[in-house]
């Protein structure tokens, strides 16, 4: 079972945090995106464009389901991750057995500074705001109802918000 598993947007630290935690905490960090990209052998943007989002989220959802069984480290999800019913009830099921859901929380111009235009992120490609406001309207709530801790991420480094986290684990 991870350590502990973080959800949220794109821009949000994920990726970066799991691996600042997973190294104070000597562990190893795992994210299901590279995951995908590893089992596939193409990038999520060219998954989406060739075989679409629907297609992604299938590759998702075993990679998520996967991560959760055998990672025992800090796990990071990709951003829509959460919207699979099957995912939320493996993270509920996670976190009534004692595991740590941390929703990393990030406002849009944080996030845009950090993830560019779009390029790299299929879903926000184009008009970045508004894109972005349509993700969040969809995900926010998903992502609080299944967090057991929240950390708002746009002015704090990676570093601070693992201490953050450690902090609230109680743990080194």
């Amino acid at each position: 079972m991870p350590r502990a598993v973080l959800i949220g947007p794109p821009g949000s630290g994920k990726s970066t945090v799991a691996e600042v935690l997973a190294a104070t905490w000597g562990v190893t960090a795992r994210d299901t995106d590279e995951d995908i990209v590893a089992s596939d052998g193409r990038d999520i943007p060219t998954i989406f464009v060739e075989d679409g989002e629907e297609a992604f989220r299938v590759l998702e959802r075993a990679a998520v389901a996967a991560a959760l069984d055998r990672h025992d480290g800090i796990l990071a999800l990709g951003g829509g991750a959460v919207l699979d019913p099957a995912t939320q009830a493996d993270l509920k099921r996670y976190t009534e057995s004692g595991g740590v859901v941390v929703y990393l929380s990030v406002g849009a111009s944080a996030a845009a500074g950090r993830v560019g235009l779009g390029g790299t992120r299929p879903l926000l490609s184009g008009d970045v705001d508004r894109r972005w406001a349509a993700l969040m309207n969809e995900r926010r709530d998903t992502y609080e109802r299944l967090a057991t801790m929240t950390f708002q991420t746009d002015d704090a480094s990676p570093k601070e918000v693992a201490r953050a986290i450690a902090e609230a684990m109680m743990v080194d």
